[in-house]
């Protein structure tokens, strides 16, 4: 697949996602909701690896990777499972546009990339002015809602801590090797949680079933294969760049499908978080004075390590 394809691809996934994550867990459980999709993804993907005659390495490096895969992934699908039954679905998209963001601050200290130009850290502050807004929204919904939001925010942590693990190791293998191998370390925490959590349901809804069998045959076989190839051939923040189109898409599913209100408050800090990622990506063509950015440039270069 090309790389716009597969762009567009992850755009559309990515937008249906937050969805599909709060209707999984209905009358199941969150813990069993992502288990299930994870364990049907898993047997989906050796499917694949079987029929295309893949590779699934299981050398020191690959195990590595797999690991960075895997691990971050179970941190973040747990909080944003638990986090959907409290906040709106669209909600979620729209703090997993800070992802960029985090991303950057993680490249900073693992990758030792250079990001934080002047323009960058504008887009930083109103992004996390945006989420700020988020957070005083719930609030006034509920201390759950709260609680949601954090947790969330968490998941797009750990998801973009992720990503850039991933970048540093510079794997080789296919991408759905790497998804494959990242589920094979997740899939067993998965069902941990499970046994510990909410244990098996005695019964699944119809509606809930197919919402797993989504989530696990699109977001999870088809989604990460293509998001890790994304990040194999793109720039890992431009690849977190999905998330500046997918807030506002998630939302009006959100609100034409599940009946969420958008409320004035959240599209405030979703044109926030937007308008943070826009000048974060594009900020090269504001006409920051040249003497200014001069000056910023020779202190940051003169700081101490």
């Amino acid at each position: 697949m090309s790389i716009p394809a597969a762009y567009l691809t992850v755009i559309l996934i990515w937008s249906t996602t937050p969805l599909g994550i709060h209707w999984s867990g209905i009358g199941v459980g969150y813990e069993f909701g992502v288990a299930a999709r994870m364990l049907i993804g898993l047997i989906a993907l050796l499917t694949i690896i079987r029929l295309r005659r893949l590779s699934l390495p299981w050398d020191t490096h690959a195990r590595y990777v797999y690991l960075a895969s895997g691990l971050p992934l179970f941190i973040a699908m747990s909080f944003v499972y638990w986090s959907a039954q409290f906040v709106p679905s669209g909600w979620i998209s729209v703090i997993f546009g800070l992802s960029p963001l985090f991303t950057s601050v993680f490249a900073f200290f693992v990758l030792k990339e250079q990001a934080f130009t002047a323009a960058r850290l504008l887009g930083m502050l109103l992004g996390l002015a945006g989420l700020a807004v988020v957070f005083a929204e719930s609030i006034n919904l509920s201390g759950m809602a709260l609680m949601g939001v954090i947790g969330v925010t968490l998941s797009a942590m750990s998801q973009s801590l992720g990503a850039v693990f991933i970048k540093r190791l510079k794997p080789h293998m296919h991408p759905i090797s790497i998804t494959t191998g990242g589920l094979i370390f997740a899939v067993p925490l998965f069902a941990l949680n499970c046994f510990i959590g909410s244990g098996l349901p005695d019964d699944i809804p119809v509606s809930t079933l197919a919402a797993i069998i989504y989530m696990a045959v699109i977001a999870t076989t088809l989604g990460f294969p293509l998001y890790f190839y994304l990040l194999k051939n793109i720039n890992a923040e431009r690849v977190a760049l999905i998330a500046l189109i997918t807030p506002v898409t998630a939302l009006l599913l959100g609100a034409s499908l599940n009946g969420e209100i958008i409320t004035p408050k959240v599209w405030l800090g979703t044109a926030l978080i937007l308008a943070g990622l826009g000048i974060y990506e594009y900020g090269k063509y504001l006409p920051f004075k040249t003497e200014w950015k001069r000056k910023w440039q020779m202190r940051w270069n003169q700081r101490p390590l």
